[in-house]
């Protein structure tokens, strides 16, 4: 689990802060949605399963809030998205 910020971010251009910020934000949503998942597969009682991927769909929409403001930020990501969306189609035919 991420407990510490994990990069210096004090090392960054301060052009780049701001991509940096939202990438590590969307590091840490990613884990939480791992930890909360992973607690709901262990959790016997049917109640907390239930809370815990409610959480972890709430941290899902976290991440994609920072993807957008990363994607106005660094357009050559969100081009590399559109290109890996391509890819994937054209690999899978889905």
């Amino acid at each position: 689990m991420m407990s510490e910020i994990p990069k210096s971010l004090a090392k960054v251009r301060p052009e780049e802060i701001n991509k940096e910020i939202l990438r590590t934000g969307m590091i840490a949503e990613l884990d939480a949605v791992s930890l909360y998942e992973q607690l709901a597969a262990m959790a016997s009682n049917p109640d907390i399963k239930k809370v815990l991927m409610d959480i972890a769909k709430e941290e899902k929409t976290h991440m994609a809030e920072f993807k957008t403001l990363l994607f106005r930020l660094d357009k050559e990501q969100a081009e590399e998205n559109e290109h890996g969306k391509k890819e994937v189609k054209d690999l899978t035919g889905k």
